[in-house]
């Protein structure tokens, strides 16, 4: 008869909820793996050359079993059988730094030592022998790493290491007087698989052996450790880890190199669900688990999964500007959504885009312990013909050819580096490393891209895996004007250096303010080292390198905007100088579209031509007003207005031509917390905002998000008239303590997605609740002009005196 002390109710513990374990990889996700891997050479494997067999010949998997799956065996007299196993101790998950997780299952990082409480019937003798075992996926094998037989007091031949830690003053559970407790400290080596580990314990007696089951109570999951000097993602600058893994909120960059904006953006790594989704991501690619101890292979897989083309992963990508199959790409205010969705679900999230893609990006490699930013990069070219070049093609009255210009410069691209060694090339590259999740083009066959090191960018080494050619265009190819001659081919007539890759941007260490990182990625624009790199990188591009006329000459042209605001009229403007001896007369062309931020223009829909003559010394403006009637059919989510203008100089030939993004400010949404937050307690937050268009706002809807924090459900507007303001107020309820921020976004037809947010300290209550992940936090009001419900009940709007009242939507 089994041991009763062997029941499932002695290994307490919360059970982590989840999608089942993923199939060993097979047919088609297996062959997906086999190419991603393939690039440089790489097989696919952990690389682990681990002799097969345990323990160093003590202990060996048992013949027959399938490891991981052991239910309770019958209790021979003289065995020893413990009665309670329980990984993990109070000070782990702080030590650590896990402890923002849900406390079950124990999850803790290679490297560094944690603990697991054991009961046995009696205290071990002589001659006894104790193993704890680990297995991690569902075909684990001790040559792969996968398959972990730990001795105590000794190693596993993959590196775990198992010893008697005496100095844990917390009990263990199992009944205090009963048998006998012990502490074991276990460590796994800083290049084991990460995971989701079952873990269960061996004793050996002179009666035989017995194997306790493996509950799934008991399991732990183990992450990369970047406060470990022996783990390939130990980042020396241990203080920026605050940021780098730690923070759950952030900003992420956007609009054009002169109108820096930027959004609040929930990454939400701690939240419950969001590290299942993250390890579901692994699987669901068919990653080998004794691969997952890389982190440049597991950095790879992210880029290719979060994404859902080749098979099905996190995002769906749209640019159409139609969203009713989905979520506007700019109403997302973070990570958590998404992910849940798509661990529940199986099925990619409708929609996303770059900033959208980077952010789940974030949150899916600081979640495993990986280092890492979310990064833009303005003026960011996408390079489709492996030239190295942005090359802009016009006819022969200086208009530009978009059917030609397959080449593309966004206004803006946002993508991610992480932090990592990179033992797979030369010395010299280790550090940050871009990975980059929109698809854009394909890598070994597969829309991803990275990780890339940002040292081989810098120095156009171009040469080097992965996908460095592709980052490097982006941020450092020169921009490459191409005219028709009469005879119908093509002479370049202008380039222009230094346009591409500016105001390379991130959120600092501190998480406090932008900080320009272009220096990481170029040397000075124009020095030689610049331009030595740039030579290098097009050497290895698909045609030999094109020397056409720089922008030197006499006569200068430098174009600009007056203030851009939605709604309002704007003034573009082209500033000429002559500095040469000699009158010059020049012909101009402005053209004017709307453009995508991913460079992908529209028909121009205003079009001027001037003519001008300049006296020696002196400079001329030619200005451009387009009014709000004009530009505002042709503008839509996340568009810019794109100004080129080309010039010629009928004296000398000078070619001129420069680019001009005109991004339009809209307002932000205030955000103001009500009253005290308190942990597991309602407190309303105020939104204000305020119609900035000359024409009344249609329905709109609101959506709130924060790490930690209870938000409702999105809410439903009514119209908002020109000029007015909306105030309304929403509850919500703190989860965890410690500083949090909340981020709304507004999204309408009218206007491209605002947001806000506000960051607050929520407080640990007298009961000392920790609160509970709900839905709804209450019902909400709207009213031009004065406050609504603060979420207590079905609480009637009580309108303010004195204050005109307007319509109410909910």
């Amino acid at each position: 008869m089994p041991d009763p002390r062997l029941d499932r109710g002695r290994f307490p513990s919360l059970r982590l909820t989840g999608a089942p374990r993923a199939p060993p990889p097979s047919g088609r996700r297996a062959g997906l793996w086999r190419r991603l891997a393939a690039a440089g050479g790489n097989c696919g494997c952990c690389g682990c050359c681990g002799r097969s067999g345990g323990g160093g010949g003590e202990w060996e998997p048992i013949p027959g079993e399938t490891p991981g799956r052991r239910t309770a065996q019958p209790v021979r007299p003289g065995l020893l059988a413990p009665v309670w196993l329980r990984p993990g101790s109070s000070t782990n998950r702080t030590a650590h730094h896990t402890q923002e997780f849900p406390a079950r299952p124990l999850v803790v990082r290679r490297g560094q030592r944690f603990h697991v409480g054991m009961r046995l019937p009696r205290e071990p003798r002589t001659g006894d022998g104790i193993c704890l075992e680990l297995t991690l996926g569902p075909n684990p094998q001790v040559a792969k790493g996968t398959h972990v037989l730990v001795p105590l007091g000794g190693s596993s031949p993959t590196g775990w290491s198992a010893e008697v830690d005496e100095g844990v003053a917390e009990p263990i559970g199992g009944g205090a007087n009963s048998g006998h407790a012990l502490w074991v400290g276990l460590t796994a080596p800083p290049t084991a698989p990460i995971g989701r580990y079952r873990l269960s314990a061996r004793t050996r007696t002179e009666a035989g052996e017995f194997a306790a089951p493996f509950e799934p109570d008991n399991d732990l999951v183990l992450l990369f450790n970047p406060w470990c000097q022996e783990d390939s993602v130990y980042m020396e600058q241990t203080s920026d880890l605050s940021e780098y893994v730690l923070n759950e909120s952030g900003r992420i960059f956007y609009g054009t190199e002169e109108q820096i904006a930027e959004r609040a953006w929930n990454y939400g790594q701690f939240e419950p669900g969001v590290l299942d989704a993250c390890l579901f991501i692994l699987d669901r690619r068919g990653m080998p688990h004794g691969a997952r101890g890389d982190p440049v292979m597991v950095a790879r897989v992210v880029s290719a999964m979060v994404n859902s083309l080749d098979d099905s992963g996190v995002l769906v990508g749209n640019w159409t500007g139609d969203y009713s199959q989905g979520t506007n790409p700019s109403a997302w205010a973070g990570s958590v959504g998404i992910l849940r969705s798509f661990h529940g679900t199986g099925s990619p999230v409708r929609y996303g885009q770059c900033w959208v893609f980077a952010g789940v990006v974030t949150t899916v490699l600081r979640c495993l312990g990986l280092p890492t930013r979310t990064v833009t990069n303005y003026n960011s070219a996408h390079d489709t013909d492996t030239s190295l070049t942005t090359d802009i093609y016009l006819d022969e009255a200086m208009r530009p050819l978009e059917r030609l210009n397959t080449d593309s410069v966004w206004n803006f691209h946002v993508w991610n580096d992480c932090w990592m060694k990179r033992p797979d090339l030369p010395e010299g590259y280790d550090g940050w490393q871009v990975v980059d999740a929109t698809p854009q083009e394909t890598s070994s066959g597969l829309f991803c891209c990275g990780p890339c090191s940002v040292k081989a960018v810098k120095n156009g080494d171009v040469f080097l895996k992965y996908d460095t050619p592709f980052v490097f265009a982006e941020v450092n190819s020169d921009k490459v004007y191409w005219q028709r001659q009469a005879h119908g081919g093509f002479a370049v007539v202008h380039v222009e250096e230094g346009a591409i890759g500016r105001r390379i941007s991130t959120l600092g260490a501190t998480g406090h303010a932008r900080v320009d990182i272009t220096d990481q990625y170029k040397h000075p624009e124009g020095s030689e080292e610049e331009r030595r790199a740039v030579s290098a990188a097009t050497s290895h591009g698909s045609r030999p390198r094109q020397r056409g006329p720089t922008s030197g000459g006499e006569v200068t042209m430098t174009v600009g905007s007056g203030p851009a605001v939605a709604g309002a009229d704007l003034e573009l403007r082209a500033v000429l100088k002559n500095g040469g001896l000699e009158p010059r007369t020049l012909r101009l062309r402005f053209s004017l579209c709307a453009v995508r931020y991913t460079g992908v223009a529209g028909a121009a829909f205003r079009q001027e031509q001037h003519r001008r003559t300049l006296p020696p010394g002196q400079e001329d403006t030619v200005t451009m007003t387009v009014t709000y009637t004009e530009y505002q059919p042709h503008v839509g989510d996340q568009d810019a207005l794109k100004l080129t203008v080309a010039a010629a100089v009928q004296e000398s030939g000078q070619v001129l031509a420069k680019e001009l993004l005109v991004r339009l400010h809209t307002p932000e949404l205030t955000l103001t917390l009500l009253g005290p937050a308190v942990v597991g307690r309602p407190v309303s937050v105020q939104v204000v905002f305020q119609n900035p268009l000359p024409a009344p706002l249609p329905s709109a809807s609101l959506r709130m998000e924060g790490a930690g924090i209870a938000c409702p459900k999105p809410l439903a507007l009514g119209s908002l008239g020109a000029g007015q303001t909306l105030r309304l107020s929403q509850s919500v309820t703190p989860l965890r303590a410690g500083q949090r921020r909340l981020v709304a976004t507004l999204e309408s037809a009218a206007l491209p997605p605002l947001s806000g947010c506000v960051q607050f300290s929520a407080q640990t209550g007298s009961t000392g609740s920790t609160g509970s992940l709900t839905g709804d936090t209450g019902s909400t009001g709207r009213e031009e002009n004065h406050t609504g419900s603060t979420g207590n009940g079905g609480r009637r709007l009580r309108r303010r005196r004195g204050r005109p009242g307007g319509s109410t939507g909910g």
